[in-house]
Parts: structure tokens; sequence; C-alpha cells
């Protein structure tokens, strides 16, 4: 983006806004119209023309809007024989999308060969997805009407056979190019250098590799803090509330839990006549220590066993005092 304009066609130019401002280059280059098209858009040498368009470079921005405006100044700024010079801020995205529509409009080529022209002759031309789905849909709907607008007001063909012999002389060379890897579409993968620089997925980040869960169900990497889990947490696998969501993942099978630090103790009974199961919670020594120093209550009596199995009373007794 810093390397100054470039010649995208004869008498085309795209660069950056700094380009733009440069008084060597535009007198190297002979620019005599300039096309500015950002968020402040303005005149600035008062001896060039200029065309001010302002706009941003979102993906939301109607840029379709001007292209017929676009094209009447560069294609009449040519005609004269004039040099003119597309920028934006960067020089790749509103910019490039407007010499792209440009070329479309003056030669038979497709959008995407369009862009390869102009990538051919400026590397880091990179129109956001936005802009792209309007250069397709410009070329769905709206080129055909284009064309015959341009060629009825414009009946001039000094310009269509030299245009378009340029245009193949690029696709060939945008086509070496990207053989030798010195150029690219814009579709370097993640951690992979672009060579261009265009990729914007191109960086250090690297992906970080899924690890295969460990047999003490909990997460590789993941350290348990002693500040935000119990006794009871730690043997039992469970996630404790206090901690953030989405910090620990246990996906071990949780041990029966067993009395805490905290002081609950959570046992389950087994009904050895009904069959039935029930959850006791035991309380902390303080609140047994309150219990034993209440008034005692009557306790109830167990219910007999069937007649025929006393070894089920004995079992149905033990039970019970576990929850005491």
């Amino acid at each position: 983006m810093g390397n100054g304009m470039n010649k995208v066609l004869p008498g085309l130019y795209v660069g950056n806004y700094r380009d733009s401002k440069d008084p060597v280059q535009l007198d190297k280059y002979k620019i005599t119209h300039i096309l500015s098209i950002h968020d402040a858009a303005r005149r600035i040498h008062s001896d060039k023309h200029y065309l001010c368009i302002m706009a941003s470079d979102s993906p939301d921005q109607n840029l379709t809007q001007y292209f017929s405006l676009c094209n009447d100044f560069i294609h009449a700024a040519r005609l004269r024989d004039g040099n003119v010079l597309i920028h934006c801020l960067a020089g790749m995205s509103r910019s490039v999308t407007v010499a792209v529509a440009y070329i479309m409009s003056v030669t038979p080529l497709t959008w995407r060969e369009a862009l390869k022209v102009v990538r051919a002759g400026r590397a880091v031309a990179n129109p956001n997805l936005g802009f792209q789905r309007q250069l397709q849909d410009f070329e769905t709907y709206k080129l055909v009407e284009e064309r015959r607008r341009l060629k009825e007001r414009y009946p001039s063909l000094a310009l269509a056979d030299r245009d378009l012999a340029e245009c193949r002389v690029m696709l060939d060379s945008y086509q070496t190019m990207l053989n030798q890897r010195t150029i690219c579409e814009g579709k370097c993968a993640m951690g992979r250098q672009c060579p261009t620089g265009v990729c914007r997925t191109g960086s250090k980040r690297q992906p970080r590799p899924r690890r295969p869960s460990t047999s003490s169900g909990e997460s590789p990497g993941l350290k348990r803090s002693p500040s935000t889990l119990s006794t009871a947490s730690t043997a039992s696998g469970y996630r404790p509330r206090s901690s953030p969501a989405g910090l620990y993942s246990y996906t071990g099978t949780p041990s029966r839990p067993t009395r805490s630090a905290s002081g609950l103790s959570i046992t389950r009974i087994t009904d050895p006549v009904g069959g039935g199961t029930a959850m006791a919670v035991g309380g902390t020594e303080y609140s047994r220590r309150r219990a034993a120093s209440a008034p005692a209550t009557p306790a109830l009596s167990p219910a007999s066993s069937p007649p025929g199995s006393p070894h089920r009373t004995s079992h149905r007794s033990r039970a019970l005092q576990r929850c005491s």
C-alpha cells in the first residue's frame, strides 16, 4: 500500500490517499483527473479535475449507484488523452471496486476477470465481500445496459481495441504471478503467510489443536483453582457454581459426594423392602450440636418386617443409622 500508485490500464491508475497528495507522483504519471472516493473526499490540487464521492469502506455501502457517474468521468478523461487516478484511503477496496466496474463496462470481461486485471497491476487490490457481491449483481442485472449507454454517449472506439489487448496481457501476467506465488487471490489459510499481504486471515495466530480428553475428566491445559474449588467439588468432579461459566469443563463420571469442608454430606439410601431410593442431607457440626441440645423428639418406630424375613429388619436398621 505504500509503494505508490499503480497502472492498471493505459491512462488509468489506482492508489491510496497519500499518493493523491504526492505532487512528485502526480507529475511522474501526468495525472490530470482524480477520482477520490472515501469518507472525507475533497479537492486538494487546484490544477486537477476532481470527482469526489463520499463513501465508507463498509459492505453495506452502496457503490453501484455511483458506477455510471464514475464511468463517465474516467472514460471522458481517457478519450481526451488524460490520465486518471482513482484513490480511496488504502487503495484496496473502494477505489478497486470502481476500477473493476469501469473495466467491465468498456470491455467484454466479467467482474472476476476485471478484478484479476486490477490485481495484476496492483497486488494489494482486495474489495470487501459486500463490494464483490455488488460487482456480481452489477454484472448480472445492469452491465448490458451500462455498456449500451456508454457506446451511445461515447461512440468513439479509440480505446476499445487497445483496452481489450491490454487486459489480455494483464490476465496472462496475473496467471504467471499466481503460479510463481508472487500474488494471491485473497484465500490464504489462517497462519499461512500471504505473499502480497492481501489476506487479512494470514496472521501469526495459530489454530489451537484439539486434544483428547483425559481419564480424570478434567480438560487438558486447565488447572483447578484452589480458591474456587472445595473438597467436595474436587472429589466429585462437579464444577463449582462460583467459577465462571466455561472456565472449567469436567466430563468424567462423578463419584459419590463425601463430607466436604462446607459441612454438607449427601447420602443415597436404598429401601431394601420397597426398593425405592432417597437422598439424606446432613448438616454442619454446628447444626448437629444445636440439634443435640434441642428437646428430644419421639423417635419413629421402624416398620415391622414381614414374617419369615428377619434379616430385612437388620438391613433397614443399618440403613436408617446412616442417616443419623
